[in-house]
C-alpha cells in the first residue's frame, strides 16, 4: 500500500508549474531563435546588400554579420567576373547579313555595388536594363565599319572597336569592362562559296607564280655558270695572252741583249784588226782550211794565172 501511495505522488504533476517550465521553455527557444536570425554570413566574392523595412541602408563585405531581426534584410550581390552573352544580327559595311555572337566580361566595382543595387535592385535588372542592350549596340556599330573580309581576316580590329565603343557607353556606370569576345560569326554560304573560290583562285596564282619564278631562277642559274664559265675562259685567255706577251717581251729583250753584245764585240774586233795587222793575219790563217788558192794575181792585175796546171 505504501509503494502504491509513492507511485501516484511522484507521477502526479501540478499544471501550474507546468505551465511555467513549458513557457521559460518557449520563452529560450524564441530567444535563441532570434538571436540565430540576427546572424548572416556573406561568401568571398560577394557583397551584402542591408535593407531595413525594404530601403537599401548599408554594404557590407564576406564575413559574419548581425541584423535586427524582421527589421532587416540581406540580399547578396555577386563581385566576381561576371560573362554575359549576346546572340544578334547585324550588318557589315557592304550590308552583308550576318549572325553574331559576342560576349563581355565585367566585374561590379566593389566600392560601388551598393550605388549599382540601390539604382537597378540587382545585378539581373542592370544586364538586362543597362549593360546588354549597350553591347548589342556596340557590336552592330563595330560590324557595320567593316567589310565581311576584313571580319574574318582581323577579328581583332573588330573586337577592339567593339570594345572602345563599349567603354565609352558604360564609362558612368559602376563596372569594369574586362575583354570582348566573338563567340561566333555566321556569314552567308554564297559569300563562304565565294571566298572559297577566291582562295582556290590564289592558291592556284601563288602556286603558278611559285612555278615561274623557280624557271626563272634556274634560268638565271644557267645564266650565272655560263657566265661564270665565260670569266674562267676569259681568264685562262688572259692568263695565257700574258704569258705569250710576258715571254715575247723576254725573248726580245734577249735578241737585244745578244744584239748590242755581237755588235759591241764585232765593232771591238773590227777596232782591233783595223789597228793590228797581224792580227789581220792571225784571223787569216784561223780561217784557212789548208788549200792553196788554185788562181793568184800577179803584180800585173791583167794577168791571172792559173795554179792547176804544172
Amino acid at each position: 500500500m505504501l509503494s502504491n501511495n509513492l507511485s501516484k505522488k511522484s507521477v502526479e504533476i501540478d499544471p501550474a508549474n507546468l505551465g511555467k517550465h513549458m513557457l521559460k521553455i518557449g520563452s529560450a527557444v524564441i530567444v535563441v531563435g532570434l538571436a540565430w536570425s540576427a546572424l548572416y554570413t556573406i561568401d568571398e566574392g560577394h557583397v551584402g546588400i542591408v535593407k531595413r523595412f525594404g530601403e537599401a541602408t548599408t554594404q557590407v563585405n564576406p564575413g559574419l554579420h548581425y541584423k535586427i531581426p524582421f527589421a532587416d534584410s540581406v540580399t547578396e550581390l555577386e563581385i566576381r567576373t561576371r560573362k554575359n552573352s549576346e546572340a544578334l544580327k547585324a550588318s557589315t559595311y557592304e550590308q552583308m547579313p550576318v549572325q553574331v555572337e559576342v560576349s563581355v566580361n565585367w566585374t561590379v566595382i566593389r566600392s560601388e555595388a551598393f550605388e549599382l543595387y540601390k539604382n537597378y535592385g540587382g545585378l539581373d535588372q542592370f544586364e538586362n536594363r543597362i549593360l546588354d542592350p549597350r553591347l548589342r549596340s556596340a557590336a552592330k556599330d563595330a560590324l557595320a565599319r567593316f567589310k565581311a573580309e576584313q571580319i574574318i581576316q582581323n577579328r581583332g580590329q573588330v573586337i577592339q572597336k567593339i570594345e572602345e565603343t563599349l567603354a565609352s557607353a558604360m564609362i558612368d556606370f559602376p563596372v569594369k569592362l574586362d575583354s570582348v569576345q566573338i563567340e561566333n560569326l555566321i556569314l552567308p554560304a554564297k559569300y563562304l562559296q565565294s571566298i572559297e573560290t577566291k582562295q582556290t583562285e590564289k592558291n592556284l596564282a601563288a602556286a603558278e607564280k611559285h612555278r615561274l619564278e623557280r624557271q626563272k631562277l634556274e634560268a638565271q642559274r644557267e645564266v650565272n655558270t655560263a657566265e661564270a664559265k665565260r670569266d674562267a675562259e676569259k681568264a685562262r685567255a688572259d692568263g695565257s695572252a700574258y704569258a705569250i706577251t710576258i715571254e715575247a717581251v723576254a725573248q726580245a729583250e734577249a735578241i737585244r741583249v745578244i744584239g748590242l753584245a755581237e755588235a759591241e764585240a764585232m765593232e771591238k774586233k773590227s777596232s782591233a784588226i783595223k789597228n793590228n795587222q797581224m792580227l789581220v793575219e792571225y784571223v787569216k790563217a784561223q780561217q784557212w782550211n789548208g788549200q792553196l788558192p788554185t788562181t793568184v794575181m800577179g803584180s800585173d792585175q791583167g794577168i791571172l794565172w792559173n795554179m792547176k796546171e804544172k
